[in-house]
């Protein structure tokens, strides 16, 4: 099979496994909110659930194992096809019996669900990692957002219409029928000799991700260690403790902190918002389900090519400049008890910045990751961007009911122009 053909199937497969891995937990922290909010949840109590999603902080512990005996041939596929299926075991117990009226259970169902879908992303980002060229990581960031976004639609919008229409089990049933598709296309997949070591060739193409992928040229500095397994715990914290050390991680992490809660919690809080403005919940679940889901992906594409053109000294400035933008327009328009038409328009604002900001978020996290500690690297990222996903819908869930919801979305404006200053600083620093 040719070179480009392969990268290509292999492109698609990490599309639906990172669908399939994300559908679920859209399901549960975007989708459920409007069932929630329908029972006569309150936004703090909404805000709180979120925190069964803890799971997903510690993504670094859960990564430890995966490079020490995922080094070899085909060892991250095997964690992949074991974790998909985990995770689709813990999704048909969600299904089991309706929990609406059973908080308690769901919570911790939901908390297990975060885990195994939290414990199974980090080897399939790892995988693709290992098994993508270099060149292609701003596209594979890009499809994964697009993923996300096509989560958005399946677990924000049409699980909510299939809840409805089928009862509680029904969306259940569907992703976890989904994940186990996923483990069964992965089997077929094959972990290349070359892609397989972190030799000569690779450190010329993390040369090249890094100059065309690094916030600044400073960053020159992130060009990744020489791959080394650690056999202990101890071993795998010294190499953590590395990559926080490296120039690049410094500049970098802040940053990734901080892109995306604001605009996400917009994005999160757009259901509930919409249902109090008095649309009715179908309408609510195609508009910023499905309609929103499809901008996103729309926006993941634009986020994509404005990260491969423009590079992150500007593309990440501008992704933060229209997240404040949007974010602050959604605000003035409740402020001002817009009709409708508007909202709706706002809305869709907000979900194409979503997208485009997740595309730029998850592209230069797969070029902030050394050969041999892919895992590793990855699980570190990714839990410093739950941590703040989580505690942003928070608090804001305590503004909505303490302020209400313009307030809330004031200062979710207000903290994602102190993010374009920072991503402007950050941009012009080495250039000064």
């Amino acid at each position: 099979m040719r070179p480009a053909l392969r990268h290509g199937l292999a492109q698609a497969l990490f599309g639906w496994l990172n669908l399939a891995l994300t559908a679920p937990g859209v399901y549960l922290w975007l989708g459920l909110p409007l069932v929630l909010r329908q029972h006569g949840w309150s936004g703090t109590a909404i805000g709180l659930f979120q925190l069964a999603s803890l799971p997903t902080v510690f993504k670094f512990l859960l990564a430890m194992p995966l490079d020490r005996r995922g080094a070899g041939r085909g060892g991250y596929r095997r964690w992949t096809v074991a974790l998909l299926l985990a995770y689709a075991a813990v999704l048909l117990a969600l299904g089991w019996r309706d929990l609406l009226n059973d908080g308690a259970m769901l919570f911790a169902l939901a908390a297990a669900a975060a885990l195994a879908g939290t414990w199974a992303d980090v080897p399939v980002n790892a995988l693709a990692i290992r098994v993508l060229p270099a060149a292609s990581r701003a596209w594979a960031g890009g499809i994964r957002s697009m993923a996300l976004c096509l989560g958005a639609i399946a677990g924000g919008g049409l699980m909510l219409l299939a809840q409805a229409r089928w009862g509680w089990q029904a969306p259940f049933l569907i992703m976890a029928a989904a994940l186990a598709l996923g483990a069964a296309l992965t089997l077929l997949l094959r972990e290349t000799t070359n892609a397989l070591h972190a030799g000569r060739a690779d450190d010329a193409a993390t040369r090249d991700a890094s100059i065309d992928t690094a916030p600044a040229p400073a960053l020159d500095g992130s060009r990744r260690q020489p791959a080394a397994r650690g056999s202990s715990a101890a071993s795998t914290s010294r190499q953590a403790i590395a990559y926080l050390r490296l120039p690049a991680s410094r500049r970098w992490l802040p940053l990734l902190a901080l892109l995306f809660p604001f605009i996400g919690t917009g994005w999160f809080y757009l259901k509930p918002l919409l249902l109090d403005h008095g649309l009715a919940p179908a309408r609510v679940a195609w508009l910023a389900g499905v309609a929103g889901g499809a901008v996103g992906a729309v926006g993941s594409v634009a986020g994509a090519r404005a990260l491969k053109r423009l590079g992150p000294a500007r593309a990440v400035p501008l992704h933060a400049g229209a997240g404040a933008a949007v974010l602050a327009a959604l605000a003035l328009a409740v402020g001002l008890d817009a009709a409708p038409a508007v909202l709706v328009a706002c809305a869709m604002a907000v979900a194409a910045a979503m997208g485009a900001t997740a595309a730029l978020v998850f592209g230069l996290m797969m070029s902030h990751a050394r050969p041999g500690l892919q895992a590793l690297d990855y699980g570190i990222q990714a839990s410093v961007f739950a941590l703040t996903r989580i505690v942003a819908p928070l608090a804001a869930g305590v503004l909505l009911d303490v302020a209400g919801a313009g307030v809330m979305l004031a200062l979710l404006a207000l903290g994602a122009s102190g993010v374009l200053a920072l991503a402007w600083r950050q941009g012009r620093a080495p250039r000064g």
